[in-house]
């Protein structure tokens, strides 16, 4: 198997988006043999970061002006659905820096999005996305953390938790609250001050370095800050939730079309009781469904796709509707394929085994199952009062 580095192509900044979804399926092709080690040691290592970044990948989305490829919604997501199939902190790496350049190009002034988001775009810099808190998972309105007025500077005073990258990121996008309501603001991560606390060992995406951090009167100067004070929860932090869900829906349909071929061809060639596994009604009834949560996960991310490309800022429930189903359909699926893999599945370097995992920690970020049936929820029953 060759090595991440030197399975991908290099990639100009003005290559044809279509060309980089090609360069992700290359790219994951080349590492599926590496993931599940990643996984084990708890770390994706340096050389994938610098593939996935020489790939062009990291800004696949971002016009061309700031850097990027100019990606329609739809090549986004095949190009993390091809890296999600294979590891979940691939797919992480393309959320985070996403979001913290989504959230820029949206809210950033001009001379902030000339400075960060070339960096953000070639991978010069890596980005993290500091919201969730101990007392604010969901409810993202009750952050504690402190961004105070100090002259040309402000101080940043906080612990945010379950930071992804939060072990290497660069820059993170921090959520906090000042006097006139929340904001947001970039602080560089080798400021004085921050503690990084490697979170190991849990549950799922054991790769993706992730941190709890602690801010210790940071500080950083204003022109970090992102959009004015009091829109950093329903503008910033909205934009760069959006784009999360978006790609953690693709990754969904990636891991859920990975563990259906696993199952597939697992039970095409394990022969039990002198007959193919296959042959078994029941185990073609767990491929079958398997096969419809896994179309039906597509056409839904599809749908969210389309719907971004005519109107991003009209798409928000056509994306949380696709995070939503192929998160379902990641979980339920993976935990069919394990069940067909049998032993083989539970064993160390799985692919549906660590899906497995991996799915259920997806089915909460960004948003809960049950957050995200009250937006559909709400969404619909407006929709019935103007009709």
């Amino acid at each position: 198997m060759p090595s991440a580095a030197s399975a991908t192509r290099p990639a100009t900044q003005d290559a044809p988006a279509a060309a980089l979804v090609d360069a992700a399926a290359e790219l994951a092709a080349a590492v599926r043999g590496e993931a599940g080690r990643w996984d084990e040691h708890g770390a994706l290592p340096d050389e994938a970061v610098r593939a996935v970044a020489a790939a062009g990948l990291l800004g696949l989305d971002l016009p061309a002006r700031h850097g990027g490829a100019g990606a329609t919604p739809a090549q986004l997501g095949e190009a993390v659905a091809h890296l999600g199939g294979v590891c979940g902190a691939l797919r992480a790496l393309l959320t985070v820096q996403g979001m913290t350049a989504a959230a820029l190009l949206r809210w950033g002034g001009e001379a902030q999005r000339a400075h960060w988001l070339p960096a953000l775009a070639s991978g010069d810099l890596l980005a993290g996305f500091a919201a969730t808190e101990r007392e604010a998972g969901s409810a993202l309105a009750e952050v504690g953390t402190r961004i105070e007025d100090d002259g040309e500077q402000v101080v940043v005073t906080g612990a945010k938790r379950w930071v992804t990258f939060g072990q290497s990121a660069d820059v993170f996008l921090v959520l906090g609250r000042t006097d006139a309501g929340p904001t947001a603001v970039l602080v560089e991560g080798d400021r004085p001050g921050i503690v990084r606390e490697p979170v190991t060992g849990q549950l799922g995406l054991r790769a993706a370095r992730i941190a709890h951090l602690t801010f210790d009167r940071v500080r950083v100067p204003r022109e970090n800050l992102v959009a004015p004070p009091g829109l950093g929860l329903t503008h910033t932090a909205a934009v760069a939730l959006d784009h999360g869900r978006f790609t953690v829906a693709w990754g969904c349909v990636g891991m859920a079309e990975a563990c259906l071929a696993d199952a597939a061809e697992h039970a095409a060639r394990r022969v039990q009781g002198g007959a193919p596994l296959a042959d078994h009604q029941l185990v073609r009834s767990l491929l079958a469904r398997s096969a419809v949560d896994a179309a039906g996960a597509r056409a839904l991310a599809e749908r969210a796709a389309e719907a971004r490309a005519g109107s991003p800022l009209g798409a928000a429930t056509e994306t949380v509707v696709a995070k939503y189903a192929a998160a379902g359909a990641a979980k339920a699926v993976a935990d069919r394929a394990v069940q067909v893999l049998g032993s083989a599945g539970c064993e160390p370097g799985s692919r549906a085994g660590r899906f497995y995992r991996d799915a259920k920690v997806l089915e909460i970020i960004e948003g809960s199952p049950q957050v995200a049936e009250l937006h559909i929820a709400e969404r619909l029953l407006r929709q019935g009062v103007r009709g």
